[in-house]
């Protein structure tokens, strides 16, 4: 993981998927072995109170970014 914050760009159709990504990330679910996943319950309550329209899009996107998240540290983590 780089030791501080870098710059990068979000096209506009990706940016509310980073968006709702961010504040996802106290939202993980973890054991001794990593990353499980997010919590999904969590996910849905926050879909709600930030009104998300097309909630099943969302969620797609998400998970692909879950999914990369999860392949990187839980390597790193081994």
């Amino acid at each position: 993981m780089p030791e501080g914050p870098e710059d990068f760009e979000v096209w506009q159709e990706n940016w509310a998927a980073v968006e709702m990504f961010l504040r996802c990330q106290t939202q993980w679910r973890v054991s001794m072995n990593g990353l499980l996943g997010f919590d999904y319950g969590a996910l849905a309550w926050l879909f709600r109170l930030y009104e998300v329209e097309d909630p099943r899009s969302l969620l797609e996107d998400l998970q692909v970014m879950e999914g990369a998240v999860m392949q990187i540290l839980n390597k790193e983590s081994k």
